[in-house]
Parts: C-alpha cells; sequence; structure tokens
C-alpha cells in the first residue's frame, strides 16, 4: 500500500486520469489531495462527480483549497465572488451548468474538506500554510490554511541562506521545525522557475502549475518518486485555462 499526494487540480480532469495511471494508482493506495480541485480548465462539475465516485472505491483524503471554498459558497447560496469569477469561477459555473449533478452530493462534498491532515510519522498536509509558531492546532485565522504563502517563503528563505547561518544568527524556522514533513500546493512551482515538485527545507510544494502552463504531478510520500501529467494546454488545446 502506497500514499501519493496529488497537487491542485484546477479543473484539469483528463490529467488527474494520465497521473493516476503513470503511477500505476491501485484501490490498495491513500491518496492525498492538495485542494483547488476547481476553477481553470473546463471539467471542474466533471472532476468533483469523478473524486465522489473514486472516494467510493479507495481511501482518499480532501484538502481545502481556497478556489474550493469560493466554488461551495456559490452551491449554497449562489453567491458569486468577483475574484474568484475572474480566476477560474467562470468557467467553473459553465461546467456545473453544462451537466446533471446531485447539488446535496458535491455541498456535501465541500462540507467535509480537510483543513488540515497530520500523518502518525508527523507529517503535515495542507493547502497553504499557517502562520502560529505553536503549530496548526493554535493557527488563529482559518484562512491561513488555504490562502497563506509565507510558510513557503520561509522554507525558500531557509535554503537560501542555510540553516546553519539562520542558528548562528539565532532565529530559526520555528513552524517548519513543528513537522517532520510538510506538502502544500497552493504556489505553483513555475514561479520558481520549475515545473517538478519542489523541496524547500522539509517543505514540499506539489502545485507545478496545472492551473496555468504546467504539469499535474503525483509524488510517493515514502520514495519522493514522482509522475506527472502532459502540459494542461496540450490536454485542453482550444482553451486557456487561467493563462487569461
Amino acid at each position: 500500500m502506497k500514499t501519493f499526494v496529488i497537487g491542485d487540480i484546477h479543473g484539469g480532469l483528463k490529467a488527474l486520469i494520465q497521473v493516476l495511471k503513470r503511477a500505476n494508482v491501485t484501490t490498495s493506495d491513500t491518496l492525498i489531495f492538495m485542494g483547488d480541485y476547481v476553477d481553470g480548465w473546463s471539467e471542474s462539475a466533471e472532476l468533483v462527480e469523478f473524486l465522489i465516485d473514486l472516494n467510493k472505491k479507495q481511501k482518499c483524503i480532501f484538502i481545502r483549497g481556497n478556489h474550493d471554498v469560493w466554488c461551495h459558497e456559490w452551491l449554497l447560496d449562489g453567491y458569486v465572488n468577483d475574484v474568484w469569477y475572474q480566476h477560474g469561477g467562470k468557467e467553473t459555473i459553465e461546467s456545473y451548468d453544462r451537466i446533471s449533478f446531485d447539488k446535496e452530493q458535491h455541498i456535501t462534498f465541500y462540507n467535509q474538506l480537510e483543513n488540515y491532515v497530520l500523518d502518525d510519522q508527523n507529517r503535515l498536509f495542507l493547502h497553504a500554510g499557517f502562520t502560529s509558531m505553536h503549530g496548526v492546532e493554535k493557527e488563529f485565522y482559518i484562512k491561513n490554511f488555504y490562502f497563506d504563502r509565507t510558510l513557503i517563503e520561509t522554507a525558500v528563505l531557509v535554503d537560501e541562506i542555510g540553516i546553519e547561518n539562520i542558528k548562528r544568527a539565532q532565529y530559526g524556522p520555528k513552524r517548519l521545525s513543528l513537522y517532520n514533513e510538510i506538502y502544500v500546493g497552493h504556489t505553483p512551482t513555475i514561479h520558481y522557475g520549475t515545473d517538478k515538485p519542489m523541496k524547500a527545507h522539509n517543505l514540499w510544494d506539489i502545485d507545478t502549475g496545472a492551473a496555468f502552463t504546467g504539469k499535474l504531478s503525483i509524488l510517493d510520500i515514502n520514495t519522493k518518486e514522482f509522475w506527472q501529467s502532459d502540459p494542461l494546454p496540450e490536454l485542453y488545446p482550444n482553451e486557456k485555462g487561467r493563462n487569461k
């Protein structure tokens, strides 16, 4: 039995099907999805349908992303966040208008998303980050779990400066040191010049830019072997995704 993490999908169902096949995922494996299932490519509603069905076949853990929060709000009461609409929400609404679906089933899916998951090896999984120096359990502002970027910025800075230099300066990456490993999405690695999963200190960023020009990635958390889809613009050649 293996455990895989999967980066931000953003409506790219074709990419998800590719990586599950390329990684030879079986029903005995555990899948941890890092959030942002919707907004970008044209199959957001279809993707959620696929995930709901997949969860019946094997163990899946679904993390909550910021785009999922916006879509959830819309499904609940029809509220359209302006920022959401301009950053993929329009395409998500169109995908829901195109298919027949059980609205309550989809709302339940969004209701049950996790803000974070901590496993028995002290590995933390969350969409974006947290700010409390006492860990996720003490986080005051819940939205940080799916909006924060300071955690990955800190991890990158630690790598650039060097952990020993930071220790000599009597500083320390306290948030990072609370956990053996941290896995996030939210910040595309293509912003750091790579379309592959990126390690900074003990933090792994699995969002490899599937919403934009990048690929979707799946990574075995024990071996760190990873597999990727084709670039999303090649899978959806007649669409722009969020490249607008």
